[in-house]
């Protein structure tokens, strides 16, 4: 029988936890080789939130398939070692004890062992929490921050349609018609770019599509008033407030959905 995990509250990431990741961390890098095989399921399920933690790309890719191995479902391998473990690197970027690099080799790792997964899940069927397209708007090529959000959200259990750079609003309207998605990401890094997001919202106002999606904007240069004032309906300062943020959103729609359904 597998035992099943209760997904930690923020609260439950307290100092010990954080102190206890930086002692495995140092044995590590001591020479003290983790034989991943050996582990429980339950055990090896927290090694892997720890290497997420690390970047340890080679080493989620082995996780990922012992698990499934074992006869772990897919989905359950997702969401309890690979999303868990994102959330956990969410968390501590969000209050500043990781930052954009250490970040960045994290959501690497995680593309490792979703690169094992996704056509698996494909085959089952799996839901994903929801799509998600981005983009840079047109006239700017910046992508890191972009690339970083869509990363952490795929991390997060979303599917993410990225578009890339210089974006303009037909790109935006036909990602949107062809894929479908529950929220719209926009990301600017210039001041003389931000404005663009407004005719993107314009666009999507005179084609009679601005109620059905969310749009996110995001960007060293933007605040809460511009998003106010572009039509937006947020604003997220990193990376980990937009993947908070799109949780927070898909969460109101399936909410309203179900209060729909038994109206």
């Amino acid at each position: 029988m597998q035992p099943s995990f209760e997904p930690m509250s923020d609260d439950d990431l307290d100092l010990d936890d954080r102190k206890d990741r930086a002692d495995d961390s140092e044995d590590e890098e001591d020479g003290e080789e983790i034989d991943l095989s050996a582990l429980s399921d339950e055990d090896l399920v927290k090694q892997m939130h720890d290497d997420l933690y690390d970047g340890l790309k080679e080493e989620i890719e082995e996780g990922t398939n012992i698990l499934l191995e074992r006869g772990w479902q897919a989905k359950k391998v997702l969401d309890e070692a690979l999303v868990e473990g994102m959330r956990i690197v969410g968390i501590d970027f969000r209050d500043g004890i990781l930052f954009v690099p250490e970040v960045l080799l994290a959501a690497g790792a995680m593309k490792g062992g979703m690169a094992i997964l996704r056509p698996l899940l494909a085959e089952t069927g799996a839901e994903t929490i929801g799509k998600v397209v981005i983009g840079t708007v047109k006239g700017d090529i910046h992508d890191i921050g972009k690339n970083l959000v869509g990363m952490m959200l795929e991390g997060a259990g979303f599917e993410v349609i990225d578009l890339g750079i210089n974006t303009d609003a037909d790109a935006f309207i036909a990602a949107l018609h062809e894929h479908k998605p529950d929220i719209l990401g926009m990301s600017a890094l210039l001041t003389t770019t931000m404005p663009y997001m407004k005719v993107v919202i314009d666009t999507l106002k005179e084609k009679g599509l601005r109620d059905d999606y969310t749009v996110l904007v995001g960007g060293a240069p933007l605040n809460e008033e511009f998003a106010s004032a572009v039509g937006a309906d947020a604003y997220c300062r990193d990376a980990a407030v937009a993947v908070e943020t799109a949780k927070d959103f898909m969460m109101r729609r399936h909410n309203i959905r179900g209060a729909m359904a038994s109206a």
